[in-house]
Parts: C-alpha cells; sequence; structure tokens
C-alpha cells in the first residue's frame, strides 16, 4: 500500500519532453502534493559518454518562485542573446531538428508503404537511414 501511495505521490499530472541534441534531453514535470498543490520539477538527463545509462540533474520549482523564475531566465536569456552574442543565429537548431523530424517522418512513411505492398512476410524491410534522435548531427 506504501509503496502504491508513493508511485502516485510522484506521478506527473503534466510533463513535457525537450529534446536538445544527442545526449541531453529535458524534462518539465509537474507533480500533485498531498495537499492538492503543484509544483515543478526540471530535470535534465545527458547520457553518459562511457557507459550505459543517463545522469540526471533536478531542480524542484515551487509556485511561490514561478514569477521570479521565469523574469530572472529571461533575463538572463536575454542578455546572452542581446549583449554578449547579438549575431548568432539561435532559430538554427529548430530549423535543423524540424528537417531531420520531417525526413524521418518521411522515412517511416514509405517504410510503412513497402511493408503493406510487400506480400512475403519473411522479408525484412530496408532499415531507415535515420533510425533514431541519436544519429542526428547537431
Amino acid at each position: 500500500m506504501d509503496n502504491e501511495r508513493n508511485q502516485r505521490r510522484f506521478e506527473s499530472v503534466f510533463s513535457k519532453k525537450v529534446r536538445a541534441g544527442k545526449r541531453r534531453t529535458y524534462f518539465f514535470d509537474v507533480r500533485k502534493t498531498k495537499g492538492d498543490d503543484y509544483y515543478l520539477t526540471l530535470t535534465e538527463s545527458t547520457k553518459k559518454f562511457n557507459s550505459d545509462g543517463y545522469e540526471r540533474h533536478k531542480i524542484f520549482l515551487y509556485k511561490e518562485d514561478f514569477n521570479r523564475f521565469m523574469s530572472g531566465l529571461e533575463e538572463t536569456l536575454n542578455h546572452i542573446k542581446t549583449e554578449l552574442m547579438p549575431d548568432y543565429d539561435y532559430d538554427e537548431y529548430t530549423r535543423r531538428h524540424e528537417e531531420w523530424e520531417a525526413k524521418r517522418a518521411e522515412e517511416n512513411a514509405a517504410a510503412e508503404l513497402d511493408d503493406e505492398t510487400s506480400n512475403d512476410s519473411n522479408s525484412e524491410s530496408e532499415s531507415s537511414s535515420v533510425e533514431s534522435e541519436d544519429d542526428m548531427t547537431w
């Protein structure tokens, strides 16, 4: 019973996953407290270089700090973008990721079409040239 209660306690009521290159993923999870309150956990998950597994770092953000956190984050990012690196193309990686997603979707659709038209159930379809996001070059 205690284990079930602990699992519910840490269960996310909302989650957003943001991939950031080959090795890094960010998770934004809204969690509910016992007192029907909510807080945010920010998790950075980084794939380890020389072994299997991931290294994780968490920040817990509570409602009383939301506005100050957002203000500080926004001010810091704006300082980088306008004062330190004004000529950098901050949309470059977004475009590259969208191109990669489109290519992946196109290849998956082609593979599914090949599977549907194939009469030989034992034949294997060609593998996609982009098998996972880890193959994407950032």
